[in-house]
């Protein structure tokens, strides 16, 4: 049996994703939003067992919390129409929210609540034989997804220090926030996740609601359309790694991902991007080959970030196919891209991806805005591109503390103003560390 894998969906936005992920999985598992099977459904996939327990009683019930500093969000899941899917145990919230306040996440309010997670995580932990990985879904610029999951990573680091740590973050992105402190918020957790985590995917709203706009013709984008398109391509990308090995071997495992894009820990940042983006009317017209499906990975507009690769040097990658595809068929497209995909690799890694191969047809969530298709890609990359997104980082929180910009806001919480210019260095020594690997 795979390794069982304890998934945290935190904040606003981890809770409002959490369904859209379980529905993709409830579906591609055939199981109802009771937690019982259909029954024309037989599981025979041992990596059902990876996100779920089966009871007796109340049928499969996900290894997951879903955990809020305010209860809105966790209130709508409560009555939503997977509501008897989850443990009421699993489903956490407080009476206070972080106020978008990393400050009030790390060292106030969720102190308050960080023993109660804890507790919820031992208890799925315990009923795990091999546990694998927790994988947290957040936000960065939020209060509850910068701050408490901090302070989280700090305790689960301390308490599970051989279970890897995988996080894939919605990046702060000013273009479409109005929340102003959020450069402090993204600035300060990402030195948290350079502490604590193995490996982090960076997603931007800004990307998925262009890739909702222009590959996919959404007239009124929302955070439904932004969800479900972050719930697909993360879900495919899991289920892929768990039902094969990047090799090719069977059972897999998902620490195959640090050890491919995670050279040393100062750089656990990955890229993440997918293919075909393709709507139900145009599915019957875009029925892609391999060759294709790689050809469009290597474009910016299908990355869920907001940098161009073409500008920098790979230091790592893998491409995991789902669906119709043969070794024969990517080996022939690995060779016929040789020359004209791949840009530059840096000089002390080989050039090549690892690739992956699942059987399975992708998942897709139904009345989506993706549609079902024969055959996907999801291409995840280490490429030092991705400092474009630290630069910015660092610029737009310089401007801010010029001039100490809402700093009453944090200190009051009990943080030290040695902590904004400490976070501030390490981003910018992290560009740095990118720079001297391009060299």
């Amino acid at each position: 049996m795979s390794g069982e894998v304890i998934t945290i969906f935190v904040g606003q936005a981890g809770a409002q994703l959490a369904t859209f992920y379980w529905e993709l999985l409830c579906t591609e598992y055939g199981i109802k939003t009771n937690g019982f099977l259909y029954e024309s459904s037989i599981v025979v996939d041992p990596t059902t067992q990876a996100f779920f327990t089966e009871k007796a009683i109340s049928g499969y019930k996900p290894l997951t919390l879903i955990v809020d500093l305010e209860p809105t969000a966790i209130d709508k899941i409560k009555i939503g129409n997977y509501k008897c899917l989850f443990d009421e145990k699993c489903l956490i919230h407080g009476f206070e929210d972080a106020a978008n306040n990393y400050a009030k996440g790390y060292y106030t309010v969720g102190r308050e609540m960080i023993d109660l997670v804890l507790c919820h995580i031992r208890r799925i932990y315990e009923t795990c034989c091999n546990l694998q990985r927790f994988i947290i879904f957040r936000s960065s610029g939020g209060g509850t997804g910068s701050g408490f999951t901090t302070l989280l990573l700090e305790h689960l680091t301390e308490i599970y220090p051989k279970v890897s740590k995988m996080d894939f973050t919605i990046s702060s992105t000013p273009n479409l926030s109005m929340i102003k402190v959020e450069p402090y918020n993204a600035m300060l957790t990402t030195c948290g996740s350079l502490a604590y985590e193995d490996c982090c995917f960076i997603l931007e709203n800004e990307s998925l609601y262009d890739i909702c706009k222009k590959k996919l013709n959404i007239g009124l984008v929302t955070y439904t359309n932004l969800n479900r398109l972050q719930a697909q391509i993360t879900g495919n990308m899991i289920t892929s790694m768990l039902s094969k090995d990047v090799n090719g071997g069977p059972n897999a495992r998902l620490d195959d991902l640090r050890k491919i894009l995670v050279p040393y820990p100062r750089v656990p940042f990955s890229i993440i991007a997918y293919s075909p983006l393709t709507t139900p009317s145009l599915a019957a017209y875009s029925d892609l080959s391999v060759y294709q499906l790689m050809q469009e990975c290597f474009q910016p507009d299908n990355q869920v970030v907001k940098c161009d690769c073409r500008t920098g040097a790979y230091i790592s990658g893998c491409l995991l196919y789902n669906g119709d595809v043969s070794k024969n068929d990517i080996s022939k497209a690995l060779v016929d891209s040789k020359g004209k995909l791949y840009p530059q690799f840096v000089d002390w890694t080989p050039s090549s991806f690892k690739i992956g191969i699942n059987d399975r047809p992708p998942l897709t969530i139904s009345n989506g805005d993706l549609d079902a298709t024969k055959r996907n890609v999801t291409m995840l990359s280490n490429n030092t591109a991705i400092k474009e997104i630290w630069t910015k980082l660092v610029d737009n929180c310089g401007l801010l503390m010029r001039t100490k910009a809402f700093y009453h806001h944090y200190l009051s919480e009990g943080m030290e103003e040695a902590e904004f210019f400490d976070s501030l260095n390490n981003i910018s020594t992290l560009v740095d560390d990118y720079r001297l690997i391009e060299s």
